[in-house]
């Protein structure tokens, strides 16, 4: 990706994280930012990995996640534009807890562990932000544990459908409608599942009329009933 030093801080000046530093500070970190580029599937590291430095994505998406020794996996958090990535290695010292591909073509600034230290050392805003982000991504890795914990996958895939259709649907003459923008297996990843069980689920879901599946789009056809399903089986 050409990628210039002005370009990278503008880049820099819009992710939340930076937002705090001068414009001296931005012009001396966007003259050492990395970019890079990555394909469909493409990994940026993988869990166990030393931790080379924190990455920003500028374009694209990135799914975060665990493998088990049989090949399965648990997808911990999927980041776009704007969003940082491997806070918590930068810090510890430890390798990658997790593993990160890109989703679709992605675009990423790259700023080594050694640079984002020395800033968050003369800029405690810095540090600061980043112990928020950091904070709200633990949050989430417990609801990840609580709804593996004690939750079905029926109730996790409808918690699932009513998130997309909260973020990315829009409103019809049927009901919300939104594109289903992973297939059943990356699905199953995000939900602590396995492919034939998302397929069988939404085939219920949509043979109960609570939903309506046409190729790529799915049409939530009765939200309260969604909703009443899933607050029943907490």
């Amino acid at each position: 990706m050409a990628q210039n030093s002005a370009s990278s801080k503008q880049i820099l000046k819009a992710t939340p994280l930076f937002a705090a530093l001068d414009d001296a500070e931005l012009n001396s970190l966007a003259a050492r930012c990395g970019a890079k580029s990555y394909g469909p599937g493409e990994i940026l590291f993988s869990e166990g990995e030393p931790c080379s430095g924190l990455y920003i994505v500028v374009t694209g998406r990135v799914r975060i996640f665990k493998s088990s020794p049989s090949g399965r996996e648990q997808v911990l958090a999927v980041e776009s534009s704007g969003a940082s990535v491997a806070e918590l290695p930068v810090f510890d010292g430890g390798p990658y807890p997790a593993s990160a591909s890109a989703l679709e073509r992605t675009e990423m600034l790259f700023v080594s562990r050694a640079d984002l230290r020395a800033i968050c050392l003369e800029r405690p805003e810095v540090s600061l932000k980043l112990l928020q982000v950091v904070g709200a991504r633990l949050r989430r890795l417990v609801g990840i544990i609580e709804e593996l914990s004690f939750t079905t996958v029926r109730s996790r895939l409808i918690s699932w459908l009513l998130r997309q259709a909260k973020s990315e649907g829009q409103t019809t003459r049927r009901g919300v409608t939104f594109s289903l923008n992973a297939s059943h297996q990356e699905l199953a990843s995000q939900i602590g599942t396995v492919r034939e069980l998302v397929s069988r689920n939404l085939a219920r879901l949509q043979a109960q009329s609570f939903i309506e599946i046409n190729g790529r789009e799915i049409t939530i056809l009765d939200q309260e009933a969604l909703e009443a399903d899933l607050a029943s089986s907490i």
